[in-house]
This record gives structure tokens, sequence and C-alpha cells, in this order.
């Protein structure tokens, strides 16, 4: 029992110098401009805060997160096929699968997936 802890302490005193080390040794510059500069999504942080934005990536954003979910939601109905009931798992996964695609058809009739404007 003395011998595993003296091991794990040996261990970890041993990781901790090689964690100084490569603290030390590693080619940081603390005066890099790049890194002392701030990004803010490709904006230049010395103008104007009140630029317009434009709404059309908030849009993108919230269709991934949605599409994001539905696949989050669509692999464990995979998973439990063969524990459910096959009718009531069809009827689940096309109604499902249904709201999805009426969902994609009302972005597409409203424009939302064309890239070019």
């Amino acid at each position: 029992m003395i011998q595993l802890s003296m091991m794990i302490s040996v261990i970890f005193i041993i990781t901790i110098i090689v964690m100084l080390l490569a603290t030390f040794l590693s080619k940081k510059t603390l005066m890099d401009r790049e890194k002392c500069s701030p990004f803010e999504c490709g904006f230049d942080p010395m103008n104007s805060s009140r630029l317009p934005f434009s709404l059309r990536f908030f849009l993108i954003a919230i269709i991934f997160l949605i599409f994001d979910v539905e696949i989050a939601l669509l692999l464990p109905m995979i998973l439990i096929i063969k524990s459910s009931n096959l009718i009531t798992w069809s009827i689940t996964s096309l109604f499902f699968i249904f709201i999805l695609l009426i969902g994609l058809y009302h972005e597409w009739n409203q424009g939302a997936l064309e890239w070019n404007n």
C-alpha cells in the first residue's frame, strides 16, 4: 500500500516537472501583434461598434442548430427499433421526419437557403 502511494507521488511530481519545463521552454512571444489584438469575427475592433450586422448569419446559425438537434433526436430512434413496436415506431418516425421536411420546405420557400444574396 505504501509503495502504491509512493509511486503515485513520484508520477505526480514527474508530471509537474514536465509541465513546468514545457512552460519555460515553449516559444511564447509576449509582444506578438497578432496575439495581442482582439479578433471579432473579422471586424476591426478599432472601428465603431455600432456597425450594421447581417441578420442572415443568425438565421443560418438557427437553421444549423435546428438540424443539429434533429440528428440528436434521430439517432436514438434507430437504436430503439428492436425494443419497440414496429408500427408505432414507424408512425412516430415518419411524423417526425414529416415535420422536419415541412420546416425545410418553409425555409426553402422563404429563401433562407439561398447563399448568393
